[in-house]
């Protein structure tokens, strides 16, 4: 366990407002425009509503006053019980127009997120934790659809209800409204200055989240090595060193929301309170307004602070969303490294139903590296002026040295990766000018430690290809020699295979990954040291499986047992980028080079340990 996902944030800018963000984010809610405007209007006819209420209190007052009980104080009085009414309507509408539109937000947001993440390079996973994903589609999406129909809201009922206050009191007393809205300078120099306070914190709290996110997912999948090494207490202590730093960052966030709200509180009350001197003022030296229109009027001057209030409460809460808004909308606009480009994307909404470059019949008869150069950092040169050509029907084993780009020659092949320089071409056109989606759906992956999916054996074998019938799925396994053990497990096809197939042993794992490749009858093979975590017998069984699965296609086997390979066209031995030895298996042992003394020291080593020494 390790802190190193906070070295891999984005460094964030300063603590202005970001409206154009904010603007992007908008867009997900205009997907739910039947429930936005519902709510939108609802909040503005409520402040018109609001607005109405202490000028219908006042006529009531007024009427009241005079002794009058006729017929216009019945009218005022039914108007008065239309409002309270329509008040109580609205107030469910928005309620539930709201709520509508922040479950659409929420599932628009991570649907988009998700869908990006299906489709971003490799490259892109290789510096970004699963926990720091994880907490753009959990946290992240739930505080941007929680607080975003709230906002608009507020801000919509807010403004309207201001500005209907304001045009209330100029009626009544414009002097007094003025003595009110002296306040207003004030309070734009206080948000401005908390603004940016609460920006910066804010971003410090979501960041660090995600870190406690990353340590805590990788906890939990390193916990059998933690308690192996007897660890408990060094990963408790790194987990309370990141959980500390998420305190104080929320302490301060959570202090500087505190004093924000009381200082706009504060100068709200400081208006209405010179409106009620100015206002006994007048009353002492006579004043035109009538009993009700001066309590209307100090009812304004009291209301007046309470939008005021919402919409700061709002900014304050939009402040602290917009880190977490930055993240979500970064993750949904980050654009793959690996992608078609326009002539591609072009001929493929030009090709017909069922054309080569939409999934159709084509053929891969040849796969040629020409001068090809990969880094991963620009000083760490990977491969160097590659070269390989591998036909239809070929086995090319790649052996090799730990880092010495065996795997990435593979990740090459299968479009994973592109290279910096030369050319990788398929029957003589480079692989970028062909669909990246035509050309993965005709790969067949198998890797070291096969990743299952929780559900049962059936639906993990089908998810090679999702048509398949039973049939297909059971001739699969047959094909791969693990419909035997199947069979005799209890449960037989229809078995869970637990999490990340936890229920099943390595090889038989490596078997159903074998057996999904091959149901989806790919043209291009990849096998990366799939039978290195198992023991002899099953080595035997899964290489069986292998030599039937590769007949007539393209392979690319990266080999840790040299055993496993004796049967390959060609083996490549690698050696810091670059091809030091490759011919068959017996004219790389007459030679008596460098694969010959790896295969000699192997053969030595599983001799010994076949002996008990």
């Amino acid at each position: 366990m390790s802190s190193s996902p906070f070295l891999q944030e984005e460094e964030y800018a300063g603590g202005r407002f970001n409206w154009r963000l904010w603007r992007r984010i908008l867009s997900h809610a205009a997907a739910h425009r039947r429930w936005l405007w519902t709510m939108i209007v609802s909040g503005m006819v409520l402040a018109l509503v609001e607005t109405l209420l202490p000028l219908s209190n006042a006529w009531l007052i007024d009427e009241a006053v005079a002794g009058r009980t006729d017929t216009a104080f019945k009218l005022y009085a039914a108007f008065y019980i239309v409002l309270v009414t329509m008040f109580s309507l609205l107030v469910w509408i928005f309620i539930r127009a709201a709520g509508h539109l922040a479950t659409g937000i929420a599932f628009d947001l991570r649907e988009q997120g998700f869908e990006r993440l299906q489709e971003l390079s490799f490259s892109y996973y290789d510096t970004r934790p699963t926990g720091w994903l994880v907490s753009r589609l959990t946290s992240d999406c739930t505080k941007i659809s929680s607080l975003l129909p709230w906002f608009m809201l507020d801000l919509s009922w807010g403004a309207c209800f201001l500005v209907g206050i304001s045009v209330a009191m100029f009626l009544l007393d414009w002097q007094l409204a003025l003595w009110v809205l002296v306040i207003v300078p004030p309070l734009s120099m206080v948000s401005w200055y908390f603004q940016r306070k609460l920006l910066r914190s804010s971003r410090l709290v979501r960041r660090t989240n995600s870190i406690i996110t990353g340590v805590y997912n990788e906890g939990l999948m390193g916990v059998r090595t933690t308690q192996a090494l007897a660890r408990e207490q060094e990963s408790l202590e790194e987990f309370q060193q990141q959980s500390g730093d998420m305190k104080r960052y929320a302490i301060r966030n959570s202090l500087q929301s505190a004093v924000y709200l009381p200082c706009i509180i504060s100068l709200g009350a400081v208006g209405v309170g010179m409106a009620l001197w100015k206002g006994g003022v007048q009353i002492q030296g006579g004043t035109d307004l009538s009993l009700g229109n001066l309590i209307a009027f100090m009812q304004y001057a009291v209301l007046f602070s309470m939008p005021i209030q919402e919409i700061a409460a709002r900014i304050t809460d939009l402040q602290a969303a917009q880190a977490a808004a930055e993240r979500i909308q970064g993750l949904i606009e980050t654009v793959p490294e690996i992608r078609d480009n326009p002539e591609v994307q072009a001929a493929i909404a030009d090709a017909p139903l069922g054309g080569p470059e939409d999934g159709g019949l084509a053929k891969i008869h040849t796969i040629e590296f020409k001068h090809v150069d990969f880094w991963y950092k620009p000083d760490e040169p990977v491969l160097i002026d590659f070269n390989l050509s591998i036909a239809e029907g070929q086995t090319i084993a790649l052996v090799g040295s730990t880092g010495g780009g065996k795997t990435t020659i593979a990740s090459l092949a299968a479009r994973f990766y592109e290279p910096q320089r030369g050319e990788i071409l398929l029957d003589g056109v480079e692989y970028r000018k062909r669909s990246l989606h035509w050309y993965q759906s005709q790969l067949g992956v198998v890797l070291q430690t096969p990743h299952l999916f929780a559900g049962t054996i059936r639906e993990n074998i089908r998810y090679g290809c999702l048509e398949a019938t039973d049939s297909e799925i059971e001739q699969a396994a047959k094909t791969v020699n693990a419909h035997s053990f199947i069979s005799e497990n209890e449960g037989g096809y229809e078995a869970e295979v637990g999490e990340g197939g936890t229920r099943l042993s390595v090889g038989q794992r490596q078997l159903i990954a074998l057996a999904r490749a091959v149901l989806a009858d790919p043209q291009v093979f990849i096998m990366d040291e799939a039978t290195s975590s198992v023991d002899t017998e099953t080595e035997q069984l899964i290489q069986a499986a292998i030599d039937t699965a590769l007949k007539g296609r393209i392979a690319f086997v990266i080999a840790h047992r040299l055993s496993t390979i004796r049967g390959a066209d060609r083996i490549l031995v690698i050696d810091h980028g670059r091809i030091v030895e490759q011919g068959t298996h017996r004219e790389l042992l007459q030679n008596q080079g460098r694969y010959w003394r790896l295969y000699t020291r192997q053969e030595a080593e599983e001799a010994e340990s076949r002996m008990g020494l």
